[in-house]
């Protein structure tokens, strides 16, 4: 069975309807959805799915319960060793759901370093995404480092600079690279 990946922006609140195309697509193709548990973009996944009375969904959250659940989906709970409410707390759950899925669905704003980092997971992972980059109203696909550094060429300098100091954006492209031109040999 496909499981997908689908998260986004926290200050991304609607579904373009590119998205909720390919979300009807997904729908449709019978595939496992996973999805995150914050507010913004997983709850406007969430309202939506919810919408298409989808049941193959579960909810993945840092620590004993989800902050959002709108479909009562199955929860998967992840524990996390760091400080509840941080970064890191949070960013466990995002690990384990891009090793459960196949693909990712990103809803991205061009400088949250959350998605930026799911996506990053996922290709370290070998596995693709599918990034709908908000304000360019486009999807780019990311299945290796020079299509992930096409996707960041959206990012102000600025942002850039926040990702590397976040996420150590630079290290990780790096490492990515590494990794790809030893699988070239």
């Amino acid at each position: 069975m496909t499981t997908v990946f689908i998260a986004g922006s926290i200050n991304i609140k609607n579904l373009d309807p590119k998205v909720k195309e390919r979300i009807n697509n997904i729908v449709a193709s019978d595939f496992e959805v996973v999805v995150g548990d914050a507010g913004g973009a997983d709850t406007s996944i969430q309202e939506y799915l919810l919408s298409l009375e989808r049941s193959k969904t579960t909810v993945f959250c840092s620590g004993s319960a989800p902050r959002n659940n709108l479909g009562q989906w199955p929860a998967r709970t992840v524990d996390s060793k760091h400080s509840k409410g941080s970064r890191a707390f949070f960013t466990e759950k995002d690990v384990v759901m891009a090793e459960a899925a196949d693909y990712g669905l990103m809803i991205w704003d061009a400088k949250s370093t959350g998605t930026l980092s799911n996506v990053i997971e996922l290709l370290s992972r070998k596995k693709k995404s599918l990034v709908f980059v908000n304000k360019e109203k486009e999807f780019k696909v990311v299945g290796d480092v020079s299509q992930l550094e096409e996707l960041i060429a959206f990012m102000s300098d600025h942002a850039k600079q926040k990702a590397n100091e976040k996420i150590r954006l630079f290290d990780r492209i790096s490492l990515l690279k590494h990794d790809q031109a030893e699988l070239s040999f």
